[in-house]
């Protein structure tokens, strides 16, 4: 009975959210009067955006506002670009984790998107505009990332950011070590361990591209003049070592999940070897002991502001870690990984103004633009420009401000939230009396949406079940 009432409730909230717009939501607004932040050009005072078909066209004073377009006048309210949370993993409950090998980037979080997620009407409340979807830390090379625009009411596919790079997760460190090691009983089940499959996997996607693409001109040639060229013995496409191929030649762009010191310094001797640019190390709780090398590697990093100790690897963080390597040229983000922290994005890019000294615009670039630059599509959001998609929120006071409260959430133009028409059944509680079972907490926080779905292989001590492990020995 429960569980018919909760798919009723979230079928009611569903169709409240297609119908909550005082717009005409033609994904054309003109918006007036604003204090404008538009993070690469300035504080602009009293200022207008108009929108149009999606595209912000004109930014500036006194603008006309072409005939149909609605007008919303924000006078004393503050626009911003769209934040914008490169760790996420919204939407993809019990598809977060494909645990049973160490290298999975055959899977895509693509596959598993869940649009009517209650969680991304929440985001959107937050100011979220996108997210980069990601697969679970349980595996060293894992699946491949959805990078989305929260079009809460579309469907799935209408989440795709059109045109991104595509991403994919690696993690490092105690996850794949217990997932795998402790866990299943197979590598890796140490930190040397996880650099060799890294290594093991690259060299065999080295060698499968080789064969793959050999096979594949001498079956042309077959094709083209079978008489005097024999058949060749095929060689059948791999998904995932297609995928890693695609790493090794800069087509899919590396977003690791890492801790310490150094395992940071060796995943980038491991890429040096291979020739792998472009990469940006998540969470990065050590980030500040390695700055130097990280700007000799150009490498990026998307870190919490001050989660720590929730596990023994994250013990040595610092709230001033993010701001230290901003000022020192590491090109860094912050990141939620929670379905709580995204709604609250602007609350830790302020912490970055307190733990380390940051202006309020570079705070806001570490929500905004500096994600975007990372994900590969800062030429369609991360700021307001003309040209740009009209992916903006629009707060009630500096975004910064504790007492700030994101009033309106347009994606494309096209209004997602109206704090003045919010649905109350998008504001769901868990029933205080309903019972459930606690599996364990095995990294000290509440919540690690990285290891979703893998509590059940520990109990609550955070040992390994005994039937667990011989389940995995069993296969």
């Amino acid at each position: 009975m429960l569980k018919l009432v909760f798919k009723i409730g979230m079928l009611i909230s569903i169709f409240l959210a297609l119908s909550i717009s005082a717009f005409a939501n033609t994904g054309s607004v003109h918006i007036k009067n604003a204090t404008v932040l538009t993070i690469t050009q300035g504080d602009l005072e009293n200022t207008d955006v108009l929108i149009i078909d999606g595209k912000i066209t004109q930014i500036g004073q006194n603008l006309q506002t072409p005939r149909g377009v609605d007008i919303l006048d924000a006078e004393g309210m503050y626009v911003m670009p769209g934040i914008i949370d490169s760790h996420s993993h919204l939407a993809i409950t019990r598809g977060v984790n494909e645990w049973m090998n160490p290298v999975s980037a055959e899977v895509t979080m693509k596959d598993v998107l869940n649009p009517n997620d209650v969680g991304i009407y929440r985001a959107l409340a937050g100011g979220v505009t996108s997210a980069q979807i990601k697969h679970g830390s349980a595996n060293v090379i894992g699946g491949r990332s959805a990078t989305v625009k929260f079009r809460f009411g579309e469907s799935a596919a209408d989440f795709i950011f059109e045109g991104a790079p595509q991403l994919i997760k690696f993690a490092l460190g105690e996850n794949p070590t217990r997932v795998h090691g402790q866990g299943r009983g197979i590598q890796p089940r140490t930190r040397m361990g996880v650099e060799q499959v890294v290594r093991e996997t690259f060299d065999a996607a080295l060698d499968y591209r080789a064969r793959r693409n050999a096979y594949l001109e001498a079956k042309e040639l077959h094709d083209r003049r079978p008489r005097r060229n024999p058949a060749p013995q095929p060689v059948p496409k791999n998904l995932r070592l297609e995928v890693v191929a695609d790493i090794l030649e800069g087509k899919v762009l590396v977003q690791s999940h890492c801790y310490r010191a150094d395992e940071i310094l060796m995943l980038m001797r491991v890429f040096n070897d291979y020739g792998v640019e472009n990469y940006t190390f998540h969470h990065i709780t050590e980030g500040y002991k390695v700055i130097p090398e990280l700007v000799a590697n150009n490498a990026a990093a998307s870190s919490f502001m001050d989660w720590w100790a929730f596990k023994f690897e994250a013990y040595f963080a610092t709230s001033y870690s993010p701001a230290m390597m901003f000022q020192q040229g590491v090109l860094t983000s912050l990141h939620s990984d929670s379905p709580a922290l995204i709604r609250h994005m602007n609350h830790e890019a302020a912490k970055a103004v307190k733990y380390g000294g940051l202006t309020k615009n570079e705070a806001l670039k570490l929500i905004t633009i500096n994600p975007a630059i990372q994900m590969g599509i800062s030429d369609r959001v991360g700021s307001l420009e003309v040209g740009k998609d009209g992916d903006i929120s629009i707060w009630s006071a500096h975004p910064l401000s504790i007492y700030a409260v994101n009033q309106y959430t347009f994606v494309d133009g096209v209004q997602r939230f109206n704090i003045n028409e919010d649905p109350d059944d998008m504001r769901l509680q868990v029933d205080p009396e309903f019972d459930f079972t606690y599996r364990g907490n095995i990294t000290g926080r509440e919540h690690d949406a990285c290891l979703e779905n893998l509590f059940y292989l520990f109990d609550s001590t955070g040992q390994i079940h005994s039937h667990s492990h011989s389940h995995s020995h069993s296969h």
